[in-house]
């Protein structure tokens, strides 16, 4: 356990009681060089993290960095196990469920053209739901394949060209 001052403690202990783990105002005879004596260290150690603070909700600044922008001081995990507080572990992420496409839409009439046996080409995809080829192939690579997470193959089949389709 690092040694700390009365007025380190102070300010991690101040910080720990935050809602969202700010370690400012720092107490009001802390000004100046005095200031960095005691928020520096704490930086140096891990205790203390300067992040981007977001000025237009009011958050208070420990320094500015030009252009309308500063930094705040946040209390880390090891700042808080510094002064005794036990940190909770992070809960993992829910996962979130995959989109599902609405039914009647152009895109859905692709996925089912991709979905048949024989799949389709970009020209028949085009025919179909009056696209342009460059705009078939981002919604394969965008929407299809990053949104909803589907796989697609392609295929050069000898007298049509590159057929493309869903993989079951």
């Amino acid at each position: 356990m690092s040694k700390l001052t009365d007025t380190q403690t102070v300010i991690l202990s101040r910080a720990s009681r935050q809602g969202d783990r700010i370690a400012l105002p720092l107490p009001d005879r802390l000004r100046g060089g005095a200031a960095n004596k005691v928020i520096v260290p704490l930086i140096q150690k891990g205790f203390l993290d300067e992040v981007e603070a977001d000025i237009r909700n009011g958050e208070p600044t420990w320094r500015k960095t030009g252009d309308g922008h500063g930094t705040t001081l946040v209390i880390t995990g090891a700042g808080l196990e510094a002064i005794g507080v036990e940190t909770e572990t992070p809960q993992p992420k829910p996962e979130r469920a995959k989109p599902k496409p609405r039914t009647g839409t152009k895109q859905a009439l692709l996925i089912g053209m991709l979905e048949a046996p024989d799949g389709a080409t970009i020209a028949e995809i085009a025919k179909a739901v009056n696209w342009q080829p460059h705009s078939i192939r981002g919604v394969m690579s965008g929407a299809l394949k990053k949104r909803l997470g589907l796989t697609i193959t392609s295929e050069k089949v000898a007298d049509r060209g590159r057929v493309y389709r869903i993989a079951s």
